[in-house]
């Protein structure tokens, strides 16, 4: 879910496939050099977006007026070339009638009782060696999704609201989040767990010298 592209760039959940903070989502192509690790999961989520909307039998612009973004915006997306914010890949699912996990190419449980993951999606990218791995989703839509996040020394992940009623299930696994949800600021320490409600702009902060490395599970409101 956002936060879960969430890119992905990352969900209703919102990401950047790089930047120090999340930076306004671009207009205009992004060098894929500047694209850093999230690179890989832009050009799926493209070809992802692309097809789903040609089997549709849908514009581009109609696709961008579903979904609520600039043609301009979705145009890059499916090259690409563009630095969507989870959120953003998260309304496109929701247009095309998926959810993130599905666009991401993250995967999901199938049919038997054990379904193992071939390994995370690299969805956002900071500097430093920030990033936010997607390992797993539910096999239903709009199914929890299971993250790691990495966060440098100095670095931070601002997120847009994800949809009404939206909740992330955290556990800090080493160094100290420090949440920033409008005015009010908490910090984790390592081994704490916490309940953040989602459907609200917040930041993941890492404002120690030491990693930081915690647990994410998204769950889409009912």
């Amino acid at each position: 879910m956002s936060n879960s592209v969430r890119t992905m760039p990352p969900s209703g959940h919102t990401g950047d496939a790089r930047s120090r903070a999340r930076a306004p989502e671009t207009e205009d192509p992004v060098p894929q050099e500047d694209l850093g690790p999230a690179a890989a999961f832009l050009a799926q989520l493209g070809g992802q977006v692309r097809e789903r909307r040609r089997g549709a039998g849908l514009t581009v612009q109609q696709l961008a007026d579903r979904a609520g973004v600039s043609r301009r915006l979705l145009t890059q997306v499916e090259l690409g070339q563009a630095n969507p914010s989870m959120v953003t890949v998260d309304k496109l699912a929701r247009a095309l009638g998926v959810d993130f996990p599905t666009l991401a190419g993250a995967p999901a449980a199938g049919g038997s009782a054990v379904h193992r993951s071939e390994g995370p999606v690299t969805v956002w990218a900071g500097r430093e060696g920030s990033v936010a791995l997607l390992h797993v989703a539910g096999s239903r839509t709009a199914a929890p999704e299971l993250w790691e996040w990495l966060i440098a020394p100095g670095d931070h992940y601002a997120s847009e609201a994800d949809p009404a009623g939206s909740e992330e299930l955290l556990l800090v696994l080493a160094g100290t989040l420090t949440l920033a949800v409008g005015d009010e600021r908490t910090e984790l320490a390592a081994g704490s767990a916490a309940r953040l409600a989602s459907d609200r702009a917040y930041a993941y902060r890492n404002e120690t010298g030491e990693p930081l490395r915690f647990t994410r599970v998204t769950i889409a409101p009912r």
